[in-house]
């Protein structure tokens, strides 16, 4: 990693486990940064910080749940007091979701949309201020390639990622000019616990791991791989194995893609 995080001032939402927990572990060993970790689980994020062996005057612990979002204002003015700044904020924290659109009720679609969507937004809107008076900033969201086309069992989860996209690509252009950029990163099967707390349709936990979760890419691989995304400052980046090319399949196979989702049994 080059000197691009040194210096800086990094917060990370969902950082008690997953992908989260792989960025904070990277950064602590490939930069000088500043992390503040963030998640509804404090007691994690404690011990995040110590398998990440980050020195007290190199972290911060704040608490935050994303269905809060009226909160978000506040949590970001206590997100300023360690470091007096921000200078990345990564929107990683999420749920996922497994169910037939039919099947769903229609308050787990109300979920999804708002820790997905509408905690991310009010929470990036209550830092931009900080970044603007900063002169500057980098924001990246962690969407996913649910967030570029939809297949079964994902369409509130789905939803609510491609809300991410037209959002976020909007505010690239409308903060363009004070020097902030915004990075779309979208995984694909990432070795996570992303299924195992992914909704069902009458919102209980699924508790159980996809097994194309379990063979997806190593969460510290995509975590350097993300890292180096945000450095070369990408718009938007996709990134895991070779369900990534559907991406393409999409933009230019739009038929074909199709095909192939309704045949694929994604679970």
């Amino acid at each position: 990693m080059s000197s691009y995080f040194d210096e800086k001032v990094i917060w990370i939402t969902g950082a008690s486990s997953g992908i989260g927990e792989a960025l904070v572990k990277n950064l602590a060993k490939s930069s000088n940064a500043k992390i503040i970790l963030s998640s509804r689980k404090e007691e994690q994020l404690h011990s995040v910080v110590g398998k990440a062996g980050l020195n007290k005057d190199r972290y911060a612990v704040i608490p935050l749940d994303l269905k809060d979002y009226k909160e978000m204002p506040s949590v970001a003015a206590k997100a300023m007091e360690p470091f007096g700044k921000i200078d990345i904020l990564i929107n990683n924290a999420g749920l996922s979701q497994r169910s037939l659109a039919l099947e769903t009720h229609i308050e787990v679609d109300k979920q999804l949309i708002d820790i997905d969507y509408i905690g991310t937004v009010a929470l990036t809107k209550a830092v931009l201020p900080y970044m603007i008076r900063n002169k500057g900033g980098h924001i990246a969201v962690v969407s996913s390639l649910m967030g570029i086309f939809g297949a079964p069992m994902r369409s509130g989860y789905a939803g609510a990622k491609h809300a991410l996209h037209g959002f976020f690509d909007a505010l690239r252009a409308e903060v363009f000019s004070q020097n902030i950029k915004v990075t779309i990163i979208c995984p694909g099967f990432i070795q996570t616990e992303i299924s195992i707390n992914a909704v069902t349709g009458d919102g209980s936990l699924q508790g159980t791991m996809d097994e194309a979760t379990k063979n997806g890419m190593h969460v510290a691989v995509f975590a350097k791989k993300m890292l180096s995304a945000i450095e070369k400052q990408k718009k938007q980046k996709a990134i895991g194995g070779k369900e990534v090319l559907a991406v393409y399949l999409k933009r230019f196979f739009p038929d074909l893609l199709a095909k192939i989702v309704r045949k694929a049994k994604v679970v």
